[in-house]
């Protein structure tokens, strides 16, 4: 079955730390300042599997590009002869790795983008304040509050519909909290124009939209990564980085007249994507769902159950891998605006280097890998046959030459 075209890869573009999250620069050399000892293991690979029994060391005074919780995360999959090393040729360590994914010029653009963030928030003067601090009571409904704070597998999937596999469904946001961002981005628009700022878009596809992280909500959106999708994404995802996402991109799209009309075909730069719709009125706009696949295999052809067509509901969200192909058909009428949370795992990230065999979330690699165990098993019964079927020809060949002694024998006996 065809493709609806080839799929794009929705990046952060220009702002963007860790945007493509594709190939690896060369490790950056010795610095002045890195302690002794940090180059002793600069040949050492990560752990695919954390040690779940080693305690982190805090890293909660380090500053810089990565949150505290990055690091704590990746120590669990250091080498086991650097676990019991001083901390800072630990972090060393684990700097190196990071900013293979980061080069020079990417972390100049961070460094840039950082200054942009300091200065609206600095002169912006928010409309709802109390979207800047979590209230969870008064963010999400009281199934979905429930459900996480139980925290069971069998509690998260009593609030979820799975139409297709890997993408769910759930009601999720309060109605007033939806009209409170969509009032507060809506206000931060009117001001990035009356100060004539140059307003940061959310990706390389959407023209429209706001990056909620640019004016002031980081923070509490990293806190609704941790305690509310998190514990989801561990349950439903933790093949692709679910229980280790520590980073994210956060931002609303918006669609309708003189906006974004609708959304080519592609895959986001993220681990788990969460998409919830605010509203407001509005036709069309469904996302449709065209199978998981790995970078190797994104243009490969779709199947007939891997489709899937999804629409919005103020407040409900839809949960799936970024790497599961999608895209969004035309808006026909009226404005729709959604939340996008876009969860990284920089371990993942990492793990993914060491990777030799098929991908198990990709459907393209696991049918690559039941053809090839069908062609072993194939191969396994022509080997078989064939050295059967030699056995049997040898067998019968012994017993003719048997019976032609035999013959020969009685013949010689008879004659004299």
């Amino acid at each position: 079955m065809a493709l609806e075209g080839p799929a794009e890869r929705r990046d952060e573009g220009q702002q963007g730390g860790m945007a493509n999250g594709n190939g690896v620069a060369p490790p950056p050399s010795r610095m002045a300042g890195r302690p002794l000892g940090a180059a002793a293991y600069s040949d050492r690979r990560l752990r695919l599997n954390p040690n779940t029994e080693h305690k982190p060391q805090d890293y909660t005074d380090v500053r810089g590009e990565y949150a505290p919780a990055v690091y704590s995360a990746l120590e669990r999959h250091l080498p086991p002869s650097l676990l019991e090393a001083d901390r800072d040729v630990k972090l060393h360590f684990m700097r190196d790795i990071l900013a293979r994914y980061w080069p020079h010029g990417e972390r100049n653009k961070v460094h840039r983008h950082k200054e942009y963030r300091q200065k609206i928030v600095h002169l912006y003067k928010p409309l709802h304040q109390e979207l800047y601090s979590m209230h969870p009571s008064a963010f999400f409904l009281p199934t979905f509050l429930e459900a996480v704070r139980t925290n069971t597998e069998e509690s998260i999937a009593s609030i979820m519909t799975e139409p297709i596999p890997g993408v769910f469904s759930f009601a999720m946001l309060q109605p007033n909290f939806c009209d409170m961002l969509l009032e507060e981005v809506e206000n931060f628009e009117k001001w990035v124009h009356a100060m004539k700022f140059k307003i940061m878009r959310p990706n390389t596809m959407n023209k429209y939209g706001a990056v909620l992280d640019d004016f002031g909500l980081e923070a509490m959106l990293n806190q609704f990564m941790e305690e509310f999708i998190a514990p989801i994404s561990k349950v439903f995802y933790p093949e692709v980085g679910g229980g280790t996402l520590d980073s994210h991109h956060a931002f609303v799209v918006e669609y309708g007249k003189d906006r974004d009309v609708e959304l080519g075909f592609h895959v986001d730069d993220s681990e788990v994507t969460l998409n919830v719709c605010l509203g407001k009125q509005f036709s069309g706009g469904e996302l449709y769902f065209r199978g998981i696949r790995c970078e190797n295999h994104v243009n490969s052809e779709t199947q007939h159950e891997e489709m899937y067509d999804y629409s919005h509901v103020p407040g409900r969200a839809v949960l799936h891998r970024g790497r599961h192909r999608h895209g969004a058909r035309p808006t026909s009428s009226g404005l729709r605006m959604n939340l996008l949370l876009w969860c990284r795992s920089s371990v993942f990230r990492e793990m993914k280097k060491y990777q030799m065999d098929f991908s198990s979330w990709c459907g393209e690699c696991q049918r690559e890998k039941r053809e090839r165990q069908i062609q072993c098993v194939k191969a396994t019964k022509l080997v078989n046959y064939s050295l059967e079927h030699s056995y049997a020809v040898h067998l019968a060949a012994n017993i003719l030459l048997l019976a032609s002694n035999t013959f020969l024998l009685y013949f010689r006996t008879g004659i004299s």
